[in-house]
């Protein structure tokens, strides 16, 4: 029999070789990656610099402690070329070296890529994304090599807020740049998001809105970034944080169907027998949720039916925590077309704010400070499931 072969060695791709290794000791698993396939927790990132993490203390196990945990052979530094979905086979290169391993079940832990501006006066280089342990060992010592701390970053989503607060708790002044109106605005109201703003701003953290970068110049010391809205910002260093982007390219030349992401079924197989996906890059009922919650939940269910018990994923309502110190903060992200009505209960340390939809069902919810957090385990209850077993 084949192995099982799991291309990827981010969160997805362990969490379910530990998964299916607790259904099924002995099956052949090999593990691709293309990087030293070191096994953390990728959300530490973004606040290891506040819980005074070193780089090299937030690897949890390099390859061959895992190769050990897992029973599982795995290839580091290896790029996976071409997948041949009708005879089974991927193509792999290895310190340029060609091979062709078959498989019973292959699976896509494919992850996400960042999302980059096109910037006119820096390479890209010049401008990190952090993304993965390598990124962020690259991103810390350009910080250490900085002069005045003052940093810039591209992006107030999730990620970028997170390490607005990491940076600005640990001396540094940040400067956030958006084109949209507010911080997280794609994931809760206008209000909530300004209320979380005010929040940020009074730790420290700037923001200017509704504006984007014209041209990055480097200096002397750091580098000018000019705006379209005709203001410059003197920086030490600019970080990117703008979003991310399901990995598909390696998915579609396999004539797997994709969208946004990796499209699959609730059983998380792709339109190619055998072949299935998870984590970052896959999209199940047209929803992509790069979060660690619906990662889990998909690690357990796959595991189970690569040991020949179907079964089918089960989203329940998943609270994302932002980890924002500053501004404490939980959202459950609306449904998309859903007409929603939200209402706002204020506390001197935040805000509730609760969505229902037209039959009077709590369908999302933001938490804002520490009173309001305390509701939500009780309001995650009340939220129907988002994807429900078969």
């Amino acid at each position: 029999m084949h192995p099982i072969i799991i291309i990827g060695s981010g969160m997805a791709g362990y969490t379910l070789a530990r998964e299916f290794r607790k259904l099924n000791p002995d099956q052949e698993l090999i593990m691709i990656s293309a990087d030293d396939a070191a096994n953390y927790a990728k959300p530490t990132l973004s606040n290891a610099l506040a819980a005074n993490k070193h780089p090299d203390q937030i690897a949890l196990a390099d390859a061959e402690k895992m190769q050990q945990q897992l029973n599982m052979q795995i290839k580091t530094h290896s790029v996976v070329t071409a997948v041949d979905a009708e005879a089974h086979q991927i193509q792999i290169e290895t310190n340029d070296q060609s091979e062709r391993l078959h498989y019973s079940k292959l699976i896509l832990a494919l992850g996400a890529s960042p999302i980059r501006l096109a910037l006119s006066g820096v390479s890209q280089d010049e401008v990190p994304a952090v993304n993965s342990l390598v990124d962020y060992r690259v991103f810390r010592q350009r910080i250490e090599q900085s002069q005045n701390k003052n940093i810039v970053i591209l992006g107030a989503g999730l990620i970028g807020c997170e390490f607005a607060n990491d940076l600005q708790h640990t001396g540094h002044q940040v400067t956030v740049i958006d084109l949209a109106a507010h911080a997280l605005g794609r994931l809760m109201p206008s209000h909530v998001a300004q209320a979380f703003q005010e929040k940020l701003e009074q730790a420290g953290i700037r923001f200017h809105f509704e504006t984007t970068v014209n041209q990055i110049d480097k200096q002397d010391h750091g580098y000018k970034v000019s705006l379209s809205n005709g203001q410059n910002i003197e920086a030490d260093l600019v970080l990117s944080a703008i979003g991310l982007k399901p990995n598909t390219q390696l998915a579609e030349n396999a004539q797997i169907h994709c969208n946004r992401g990796i499209v699959t079924n609730p059983m998380l197989e792709t339109s190619q027998a055998d072949i299935y996906a998870l984590g970052d890059c896959v999209e199940v009922a047209d929803l992509v949720l790069p979060y660690v919650m619906p990662l889990m939940q998909q690690a357990r269910a796959l595991a189970k039916t690569l040991n020949n018990q179907a079964t089918a994923i089960h989203y329940p309502a998943m609270p994302v925590a932002v980890k924002t110190p500053a501004a404490p903060l939980t959202v459950l992200p609306a449904p998309l077309n859903v007409e929603l009505d939200w209402q706002t209960e204020q506390f001197d340390d935040g805000m509730l704010s609760k969505a229902t939809d037209t039959h009077g069902t709590l369908r999302a919810f933001v938490l804002l400070g520490a009173t309001a957090a305390k509701q939500r385990l009780a309001l995650t209850k009340l939220v129907p499931d988002l994807v429900p077993a078969l």
